[in-house]
C-alpha cells in the first residue's frame, strides 16, 4: 500500500533546505601571491575552503606571468593577498588590469608590523628588485625610506600578519567567524612554539660569522640576533667576471666569513668558484620554500630549513 507518510517529509526536508541555503554563505574566493603567505592563508582557512597560489616554483616574485587558470582567479577573487609592488611589480601591473573589484591586501601595511629598511652599506650590496621604494605605514613618499619587504621571516611579523588576516577574513565571511577564529588561535600557537624551537637551535651559531648571495634575510637575522656580516651580488644566469670573482673572494676572507649561503637558482660551480681559495664552507637558504609542498605547513617547514642549513653549515 503506497504511503504519503515519507513523501511529505522528505518534501518538507528539501523545502527546509531551500529556505536556509541563502543563509549559508559560501566561503571567499582567495588568492595569495608566495608560497609562505599562502601556507599561513591556508591555515587561517583550514575546514573552511583553500586559498590559490598565483606564484609557482619555476618563478620569481620579481618577475613572474601568469597562466590562464591563474589570471582567471585573480579576475574572481574576493580578496587578493599579497607583499606589495616593491618584492612583486610584475603582479602590481597585472592587479591595476584586472576586470573585477576586488579587496587587495597589501602586508608590508600590517598594523604593528616590524619594518626594517634596506641595507645600503658597502657590505650589503643593492639587490635589483629593491630600486622600487615601498614606504612603511604612516611614512610619507617624502621619507625616502626603502624598506625590506622580506617580511615573512620574523616570527614576530607572522604572527602579527596572521591576526591581520583572521580580522580581514571574518569581516568578508563572518558566517565562518567561529572557525577562523579557532583556525588563528590554533595557528598562533604553532608560530610561538616555532620560535621558541627555532631560538633554542640557532643560540649555539649565532655569533659565528657567514655571508648571503641575496640579502634576504635581514628580518630571520636580526631576530634570532645572528651575525651575517654581507652578500654578494652575483647574477644566477651568467658568472662574473674573473675582477669581480677576485673582489668577491677578498670579500669574504676579509669578513671571515665561516659560510656563504647561497639559494636553489644558483649553480654548484658558480658557489664553488666564488669561494674558491678561501676557507669558507657552501650553504643553501631558500626565503620562498621552493621545493616544498604548497600548504599550512609548508611555512613552518621552510623557517624549519632556514635554521637548520644555517646550523649546519656554521658548526664545526
Amino acid at each position: 500500500m503506497f504511503k504519503l507518510e515519507p513523501f511529505l517529509k522528505y518534501g518538507l526536508y528539501l523545502l527546509t533546505l531551500s529556505l536556509l541555503s541563502p543563509l549559508v554563505q559560501a566561503e571567499p574566493k582567495v588568492v595569495v601571491s608566495i608560497k609562505p603567505i599562502h601556507s599561513l592563508l591556508a591555515g587561517l582557512m583550514h575546514d573552511i575552503g583553500e586559498p590559490i597560489l598565483l606564484i609557482d616554483d619555476n618563478q620569481s616574485p620579481h618577475n613572474m606571468s601568469l597562466r590562464p587558470s591563474n589570471a582567471r582567479a585573480l579576475n574572481e577573487a574576493d580578496l587578493i593577498v599579497w607583499i606589495g609592488s616593491s618584492l612583486e611589480p610584475s603582479l602590481s601591473r597585472l592587479l591595476d588590469s584586472r576586470n573585477r573589484d576586488a579587496e587587495v591586501v597589501s602586508l608590508i601595511n600590517t598594523p604593528e608590523l616590524l619594518l626594517l629598511p634596506i641595507r645600503a652599506s658597502h657590505e650589503w650590496e643593492t639587490h635589483q628588485h629593491k630600486q622600487r621604494h615601498q614606504m612603511a605605514p604612516d611614512h610619507s613618499a617624502s621619507d625616502m625610506q626603502a624598506w625590506d619587504n622580506h617580511i615573512w621571516l620574523s616570527p614576530d611579523n607572522a604572527i602579527q600578519m596572521v591576526r591581520h588576516l583572521t580580522q580581514i577574513l571574518i569581516r568578508l565571511d563572518a558566517s565562518h567567524s567561529g572557525q577562523y577564529l579557532k583556525n588563528s588561535r590554533s595557528l598562533l600557537d604553532r608560530l610561538q612554539t616555532l620560535d621558541t624551537d627555532l631560538a633554542s637551535r640557532i643560540t649555539a651559531v649565532n655569533e659565528t660569522p657567514f655571508i648571503v648571495f641575496h640579502d634576504a634575510y635581514h628580518y630571520f637575522e636580526q631576530h634570532f640576533q645572528l651575525n651575517a656580516v654581507g652578500s654578494v651580488s652575483v647574477s644566477p644566469e651568467r658568472l662574473s667576471g674573473a675582477r669581480h670573482i677576485h673582489e668577491l673572494r677578498q670579500k669574504i676572507r676579509r669578513l671571515n666569513a665561516r659560510c656563504v649561503f647561497a639559494e636553489p637558482q644558483f649553480e654548484p660551480k658558480l658557489v664553488r668558484t666564488l669561494v674558491e681559495g678561501t676557507q669558507a664552507r657552501i650553504g643553501q637558504l631558500d626565503p620562498l620554500g621552493q621545493d616544498l609542498p604548497a600548504g599550512p605547513d609548508a611555512y613552518f617547514t621552510l623557517m624549519q630549513r632556514l635554521s637548520e642549513n644555517l646550523v649546519d653549515c656554521l658548526t664545526e
